[in-house]
């Protein structure tokens, strides 16, 4: 399948509450008339996946950017927070149809998120239940423990994700490091 990554338009709002409320239950889901406001403050930062087959969303990573570093549920409701200078993002939703799960599309939605806002800010942070924390470490994300956050009365992790000062950088310690690993005789075969 092949997908083309883009900030969301505001007619697909209702589109996105829809597969909101199939990827999260009730008492989690952010409901249409809280992401209409969500999506009108920073649409920029409402990523969406769609299908290049058929037009269809198939999934989507959202948030609002801040200078505060730590979860406050209060960004779930109130779109006002966003801070188009954060240096934060905190990441309010990763959806991903049922149809189109375990085919890294989560992954794609999160590395092309991070890539775009490499540069622009530092990190990434989001919360999620016990049994996700594995999923978002192989994504990069570090688990900062559990959260203050209580959304939907749970109990959630705290994971932050560093982005790179810029492309550049990052891919130079790259070749930095593929140099001092073969100057080492550090190969990794499999």
């Amino acid at each position: 399948m092949d997908f083309e990554f883009r900030p969301i338009h505001q007619d697909e709002a209702e589109e996105a509450a829809v597969i909101e409320s199939i990827c999260f239950p009730p008492h989690e889901a952010c409901s249409y008339e809280h992401m209409l406001p969500r999506i009108a403050a920073a649409p920029d930062l409402f990523w969406v996946a769609v299908d290049k087959g058929t037009g269809q969303i198939a999934g989507f990573i959202n948030g609002l950017a801040t200078n505060e570093n730590a979860f406050r549920d209060e960004f779930f409701t109130d779109a006002g927070l966003h801070d188009p200078d954060g240096s934060t993002i905190l990441i309010l939703g990763l959806d991903v149809l049922p149809q189109y799960r375990m085919r890294g599309l989560a992954r794609e939605l999160v590395r092309s998120y991070a890539e775009k806002e490499t540069g622009k800010r530092k990190r990434l942070v989001l919360t999620c239940l016990e049994n996700l924390v594995g999923m978002y470490k192989k994504f990069g994300f570090s688990d900062a423990g559990e959260s203050a956050s209580v959304w939907g009365g749970e109990r959630w992790h705290e994971m932050v994700l560093l982005l790179p000062e810029s492309p550049d950088a990052e891919r130079e310690r790259g070749l930095l490091q593929q140099k001092l690993d073969s100057a080492s005789g550090d190969h990794h075969g499999g």
